[in-house]
């Protein structure tokens, strides 16, 4: 079960800025896109690979709020896993680091790019994608 969430060092200082720059409110909502970006790019991790956990610490209440059993679906739909599995919160911490790091480096190549309008853009992307996937219409 998870209870704590750590980032890494590096994304500790990372999560604040992205949260100012994209002017947020609270640090838990970056972190959430960032999850979710980062399970999106399809990424596989190891998490024997884990690193060191020395940055933000979420509990599971902040960083999830109400949401956690969508984004423990997520995980588990993305790795085949049973929501039982002792790894699952390397899985979490591990795509976290990941999200943070991709949209850092998506903002320091487009520095002039504000916040929302990268949230939009990324909005915009995903929704092609599924429409060129099928006819954007939800399957029963």
């Amino acid at each position: 079960m998870v209870t704590t969430i750590k980032t890494s060092e590096e994304n500790k200082r990372i999560v604040s800025e992205l949260t100012n720059k994209f002017e947020l409110g609270t640090e838990n909502l970056i972190a959430r896109i960032a999850l979710a970006y980062s399970l999106k790019s399809g990424k596989k991790m190891n998490p024997i690979e884990s690193r060191d956990t020395g940055g933000k610490e979420y509990s599971r209440s902040v960083l999830f709020g109400n949401y956690y059993p969508y984004y423990l679906a997520m995980i588990c739909t993305h790795y085949q896993i049973d929501y039982h599995n002792k790894d699952i919160p390397r899985y979490f911490k591990m795509h976290l680091d990941d999200g943070l790091e991709m949209i850092n480096v998506d903002i320091k190549n487009n520095p002039n790019l504000l916040g929302f309008d990268y949230l939009l853009d990324r909005i915009e992307a995903g929704l092609e994608e599924i429409i060129e996937k099928g006819d954007g219409e939800p399957s029963v």
